[in-house]
């Protein structure tokens, strides 16, 4: 189901269930005054009342929280696609350029690639000091052992991440546990 459409039911039950309620505590309440319930009628009335229509609103109120999550996770998989689209397509892409593109802040762009990376989805170099994302086959920066910016010695900075000691550019490999 779409997050839209789930968020869009979720709110309908939840309206519909508490219109119930306050209908059906209304009609109670309209007895009561006339006599025509006792106290314990009234308290019966209630809990069945709740009993039945609380669910309702309870599995409304789940629909339209989750729809809600799975919209922002929907959002963010789409800036992640166009990100990947854009290093793919351009080769090498400035981060502020892709922060007023994708409307994001440099953090969020840095997160993305992380998530890219470990993914599996992107390899590549950046670097953070220039601000420069640049898109390159994983195996030629794994054969040559060398960093494509400063030409110095590479090592492993973590799952899929190779670092430059001497110019702080960071490689991303696809093969996510390849070595320099």
């Amino acid at each position: 189901m779409h997050p839209r459409t789930m968020q869009t039911l979720g709110g309908i039950l939840s309206g519909t269930g508490l219109f119930l309620i306050l209908a059906f505590a209304g009609f109670l309440l309209i007895q009561w005054s006339t006599g025509a319930l006792t106290p314990g009628g009234l308290g019966i009335g209630v809990f069945l009342i709740l009993l039945i229509f609380s669910p309702l609103v309870g599995l409304g109120l789940y629909l339209w929280r989750r729809g809600a999550v799975e919209a922002q996770e929907a959002e963010v998989a789409e800036k992640q696609r166009r990100l990947l689209g854009m290093i793919q397509a351009r080769g090498q892409v400035s981060l502020p350029e892709i922060a007023l593109e994708l409307r994001a802040t440099r953090d969020q762009v840095r997160a993305w690639i992380y998530d890219l990376v470990h993914m599996g989805l992107f390899s590549g170099y950046v670097n953070w000091s220039e601000g420069v994302l640049y898109s390159a086959e994983a195996a030629a920066l794994r054969d040559a052992g060398r960093c494509p910016r400063c030409g110095g010695a590479l090592e492993l900075a973590g799952k899929g991440v190779i670092r430059c000691p001497y110019c702080g550019t960071e490689i991303f490999l696809s093969g996510a546990g390849a070595q320099p």
